[in-house]
């Protein structure tokens, strides 16, 4: 491996990871400096979008970031304790709670119940903007919680799958799973795919029967290689694509694959080396690769499509297709749109300067965006 390719991976584990046993002095890129990012130039608005409004959350840097969307409602929490509701056409707040201790992790909602995860390892309801319950977890949380069927479903970092009732927060199953001794410390993957709940485990897929956690299948996008535990590290990211039963997911730093979660039969895998996840439409993958490079891959196969490498050394977002362009943000605060069929910029916009915290997300016609101060911009196209 090249001294700047172990940079750049140093750099993905060390803003990532959670060692079991604790770490200790990781410097971020090798011990050398920071490769310096190209100037980007003038803005050329080749897709006009303006900015319609704003809102504030609170800091959300320390928390595991899922801006949940239902219709034109965006739901959000802060690192402090927040969880508010904010009305996409026009920013203003539709409700707000304050739970009174820091989250590690969140949201989960389907419109009537949201969930969180509080740095103590509590599960959090609420129903509107007001509490119902708490539960305690077995392990630190990561990945927000998902809310489907008048359940929520949990995924800790001990790589243990939990189902709680949603109105009493009553558990009903509980599926525990050895797993390596390093974790990541950002959101994985949790999703329900017609009635399968599937979760992301140790560079596997793995479908659960939601109503009693037993196992249906299990695909994996990757295997762990290496030596050592860093080198052995394999997660699979939240943020993945699905369309129909067709699921395709990241594997930190080892590969981007698609699964046909109604079999549970891989369907392509291949070598990607980002830590951020993917997202897609019916044809095609994006992707944001470790070193700034945004890449797309054929949906039903994987073969490369394109890539664009004037974002080189930004530490950049998942990504979001929308329309015909797909859209990154970057720790600058700045939001890139790309032609979806070539990479060819269309716009960059601007928030503010502490960084995007998550994959922008659309609800309704706005494109909405967070921030790690906690800021919250709402654009539309002109």
């Amino acid at each position: 491996m090249s001294r700047a390719a172990w940079s750049l991976r140093a750099a993905a584990l060390c803003a990532a990871m959670v060692v079991a046993a604790g770490l200790a002095g990781c410097s971020l890129w090798g011990g050398s400096s920071r490769p310096k990012p190209a100037d980007l130039g003038p803005v050329v608005p080749l897709l006009p979008v303006h900015q319609v409004w704003s809102a504030h959350v609170g800091p959300v840097a320390g928390l595991s970031l899922t801006p949940l969307v239902h219709g034109d409602t965006v739901v959000l929490a802060s690192e402090e304790g927040g969880v508010s509701a904010i009305d996409a056409r026009t920013g203003a707040s539709l409700w707000s709670a304050r739970l009174g201790t820091a989250l590690s992790a969140g949201v989960g909602s389907d419109g009537q119940y949201s969930a969180v995860v509080s740095k103590a390892r509590q599960l959090i309801a609420l129903e509107g903007g007001r509490e119902i319950w708490r539960q305690p977890l077995p392990a630190q949380t990561f990945t927000a919680p998902l809310v489907a069927g008048a359940r929520v479903f949990v995924l800790t970092a001990d790589r243990t799958v939990m189902a709680y009732d949603a109105r009493t927060g009553y558990r009903l199953w509980s599926q525990p799973r050895s797993g390596d001794p390093l974790v990541l410390r950002q959101g994985g993957l949790l999703m329900a795919v017609g009635n399968t709940l599937v979760a992301g485990l140790s560079g596997r897929l793995v479908g659960f029967d939601p109503d009693n956690g037993v196992v249906r299948w299990e695909a994996p996008l990757a295997s762990p290689r290496g030596t050592n535990d860093v080198e052995r590290l394999v997660e699979i990211l939240g943020h993945a694509s699905r369309v129909g039963t067709s699921i395709c997911a990241r594997a930190f730093q080892a590969a981007v694959g698609c699964v046909d979660a109604a079999r549970g039969a891989l369907l392509w895998t291949h070598a990607a080396h980002g830590a951020e996840g993917i997202d897609g439409d019916d044809t095609a993958l994006f992707g944001t690769e470790s070193n700034g490079v945004v890449q797309a891959w054929r949906r039903s196969d994987g073969a490369a499509l394109w890539s664009y490498d004037k974002l080189r050394y930004r530490r950049l977002t998942a990504p979001l297709v929308l329309g015909r362009s797909v859209i990154v943000g970057d720790e600058s605060g700045q939001v890139h749109l790309l032609a979806r069929d070539d990479g060819a910029p269309l716009n960059r916009l601007g928030t503010d300067a502490s960084g995007v915290a998550a994959a922008p997300v659309v609800a309704g016609k706005t494109l909405v965006v967070v921030t790690r101060q906690g800021g919250v911009y709402g654009f539309r196209p002109d």
